[in-house]
């Protein structure tokens, strides 16, 4: 990277930019990458319609500073909630018993941050060299951004805070970098350790009978933010760290565009990530700059100092849940009499053991402590499940030694095309558990799963996985024999993951794109195969995924309805919220069809049930789930009631037609109809219409939402029930709290000219329910209206609502 001479040069790099924040006098130059002086940070913050902040700074120090106040502006009581967790002092300031935004009991969720504190795991990452280790320039950022959380606290005071839901707590304090870095540790292990951190912390030898055996390992496309992503063909059940309705869903649409199907021959991304809307896993938007050294928009996942999906003057990029395994279980074969005791190559290896205390908080109001014991094996963490007098299993996480994600994330920032954004990922491999999709101003389009995927070769997996167990491709490998080791690639970074030569990507001049399915069909005219099992080709498409390919194709041809072929701003945001729903495209009419020559159908119990006015609802249903549409209640309710449990389908998948089958409802099943029978009698015991608008069914704070559930073939996915929202969205105050789906939504074209954006955060930008930005963006949603980006120096400034801070720390 190109070091600045000064950080005053640095601001005249961009014309008219340099009057807008003054150099702190000390900043003369940063050589070696080090801040010169003592005096602290400088920054600017310019707010703009809908509280989206655009941070401008001198040097790195300086915009995690300004990044660092914006977000506690907004989202002070949500962090201070994150750093509680990660500290492990949940169950000294709320109780044992309480339950974290994930579902974990505080108990566990404390005793397994402790853990990791005591292990010194984050402080031995942040100890290596860049690639592995931070970089100096995001070191400096993540210290930066503390500092600037805490003087907007310091500045505020903890007893005046805006946001009822931390005021005047105990619990609210100074937050560290080292928090932040845990943070970062604890997102990269979504889709391993930190989903089932309560299967480590109770993990104990047994005293007497059998344990059971895990249900199934975890799997990239169902743990990423510890839930399901709701592409694919069915819905493993794997160990979740969710609570509330309808959590199946948590994922993303991501579609990189490029030359050969836009009209303006440049490149184009939606980007469209599904995850909750309560506790940490919101986006919060920004814009990050440093004149001349960096210019980024887009949002990042709360608490992370970078932004994760977004652009820059020439690139855009989004990512969406990979469908690989991110963690493997090992079965170990415990030492006969010693249940902590385990064989490896015939010898045996004692497990690790830490005593971790827990301070608690007692009915009484009165601190105790108490103390659990873990337990590690030379794999990893030893789980609850599963453990007997004979056998145990173990996590090995394959980005247990990630903290290289930032640095990752910040050279993309700084990347102007397709080709830098390679290099990041050749260099960096830190990428955790997502696939990449992006596209520049030449209109190439790009995919990858760069993501950290466990060095298990074919030839490995047919020798270790254990026969017999009920799991997808790896499996649980067998931990007595070190030959079931992960292999290691010259290319990789870190051992035991695959490196970039053996990774799924493709280049394009068309499109890529992906709904959490496996990336087979990344672009279905240039299938990838020839892959590693471990990246799971040649999983049927779920119906979101298939939707979303229709959509390309249809806009590539024109017959969607939308006029000329050929993607432009306008129809790219009208595709996103099209709000069709394919499985009624698919089995409307047949069900229709079926509900009229049988007007009374044979509930489960027995009852009959005069069905004839549910005919009339979804024969006058357009096939969409518009907050408005009258019809998509009922049909959410049959598919619940038939989908997975019954023959849905007439023609079955085919995996030689993978766009086309499943098709028609199959009407003549007799369960089928007893679906109908029941979804009727259960919307009409719950005292709602069968004509009710969806958006009366799922809110957010009052405010209706359209869409529909992934497996239900929503483009656009919402989870939500009527009184989401209604307590705010640091943590749910019951399963109905809960909500999730469409994120952070960005339509981007890289014109010759600079980046058009529009974007939605469907929920604002602040978790506070008492702020303006708790739901301005929901009510966007709701009406299908977005947000104009304002990413240019003269766009920021032209803002009638533009507001300003200048900062010195």
């Amino acid at each position: 990277m190109r070091r600045l001479g000064s950080a005053v040069a640095s601001l005249c790099l961009v014309s008219g930019t340099a009057a807008l924040l003054p150099a702190p006098a000390s900043a003369a130059a940063e050589p070696d990458g080090k801040r010169v002086g003592d005096h602290g940070y400088t920054s600017q913050i310019r707010r703009t319609e809908y509280g989206i902040p655009h941070v401008l700074a001198h040097d790195y120090g300086g915009l995690g500073y300004g990044y660092g106040y914006a977000f506690a502006q907004d989202n002070l009581c949500q962090l201070a909630d994150q750093v509680t967790t990660l500290r492990g002092e949940r169950s000294r300031y709320l109780g044992p018993t309480e339950t974290t935004a994930d579902g974990t009991p505080n108990l566990a969720s404390d005793t397994y941050h402790q853990g990791l504190r005591q292990a010194g795991t984050v402080r031995r990452l942040l100890d290596r060299p860049a690639p592995l280790g931070p970089t100096p320039e995001l070191r400096r950022m993540v210290e930066g951004y503390a500092a600037g959380y805490n003087r907007y606290l310091r500045d505020t005071g903890a007893a005046h805070l805006p946001d009822p839901t931390c005021k005047g707590k105990p619990w609210v304090g100074p937050v560290s970098a080292m928090d932040i870095w845990n943070l970062v540790y604890d997102v990269n292990g979504a889709a391993g350790a930190t989903a089932l951190k309560q299967a480590i912390a109770t993990a104990a030898p047994p005293t007497a009978g059998k344990a059971t055996k895990p249900t199934k390992p975890l799997r990239g496309a169902t743990a990423a933010r510890g839930a399901g992503a709701g592409g694919s063909a069915s819905t493993p059940s794997t160990p979740s760290r969710r609570t509330g309705p309808r959590r199946d869903d948590l994922g993303s649409n991501g579609w990189a565009l490029g030359r050969d199907v836009t009209r303006g021959r440049d490149g184009m991304l939606l980007a469209n990530p599904h995850l909750a809307w309560i506790g940490g896993d919101r986006f919060y938007q920004v814009q990050l700059t440093i004149p001349g050294v960096i210019d980024v928009a887009g949002a990042s996942i709360y608490g992370t100092p970078l932004v994760e999906i977004g652009h820059t003057r020439a690139l855009a990029w989004t990512h969406t849940t990979s469908y690989t395994d991110h963690a493997s279980l090992y079965r170990l074969t415990l030492t006969p009499g010693d249940p902590t005791s385990y064989l490896v190559d015939g010898k045996a290896v004692q497990m690790t053991r830490r005593t971790v205390p827990v301070t608690v908080r007692g009915a009484d109001g009165k601190p105790s402590t108490v103390t659990t014991t873990l337990y590690t094996s030379r794999y990893g963490p030893v789980l609850a499940e599963g453990w007997t007098r004979t056998e145990a299993y173990a996590l090995r996480d394959a980005n247990a030694d990630n903290l290289r994600s930032m640095n990752e994330w910040l050279a993309i920032g700084r990347a102007q095309s397709v080709a830098q954004l390679k290099q990041a990922h050749q260099t960096y491999q830190g990428i955790p558990w997502t696939y990449t999709m992006a596209t520049d101003t030449t209109g190439t389009a790009y995919f990858n799963d760069s993501s950290a995927v466990p060095n298990v070769t074919d030839d490995r997996l047919k020798r270790c996985a254990l026969p017999g167990e009920d799991h997808d491709v790896a499996g649980v490998l067998d931990g007595s024999t070190s030959g079931c080791d992960w292999g290691s690639d010259p290319d990789a970074v870190v051992p035991g993951i695959f490196g970039p030569g053996h990774q799924p990507r493709l280049t394009r001049t068309d499109y890529v794109a992906n709904s959490n399915n496996d990336s087979t069909l990344t672009n279905p005219s240039a299938p990838l195969t020839g892959y590693p099992r471990m990246y799971r080709a040649g999983v049927p498409l779920g119906p979101r995924a298939q939707l979303g390919l229709q959509m390309i194709a249809g806009r590539r041809d024109g017959t969607d309805g939308l006029g000329t072929p050929g993607f432009t701003l306008s129809t790219l945001r009208a595709s996103m919220l099209g709000n069709r729903n394919y499985t009624a495209e698919l089995g409307r009419d047949d069900a229709v069809a079926m509900c009229r020559a049988h007007p009374v159908l044979t509930a489960t119990d027995g009852t009959e049930v005069d069905v004839r006015a549910a005919c009339g609802v979804l024969a006058a249903w357009d096939t969409r789930d518009d907050a408005d549409s009258r019809g998509a209640v009922l049909w959410q309710a049959f598919r619940t009631q038939v989908g997975g449990r019954h023959p849905w389908w007439r023609v079955p998948y085919d995996p030689a037609q993978p766009l086309t089958t499943p098709r028609g409802l199959n009407g003549d099943d007799p369960q089928v109809r007893r679906a109908l029978a029941d979804a009727v009698r259960g919307l009409a015991a719950d005292k709602v219409p069968l004509d009710a608008p969806i958006g009366s069914v799922q809110r957010w704070a009052g405010i209706p939402l359209p869409g529909c559930s992934g497996g239900e073939g929503c483009f656009n996915v919402v989870n939500a029930s009527p009184t989401s929202g209604s307590g705010g969205a640091t943590r749910p105050n019951s399963p109905e709290d809960y909500a999730s789906g469409s994120s952070f939504i960005m339509a981007t074209e890289l014109t010759s000219q600079g980046p058009r954006t529009r974007t939605i955060l469907t929920y604002g930008q602040s978790a506070n329910p008492e702020s303006p930005h708790y739901t301005d963006q929901a009510v966007l949603f709701s009406h299908k209206r977005w947000v104009t980006e304002r990413f240019t120096e003269a766009e920021t400034e032209s803002d009638p609502q533009l507001r300003t801070t200048t900062l010195h720390g």
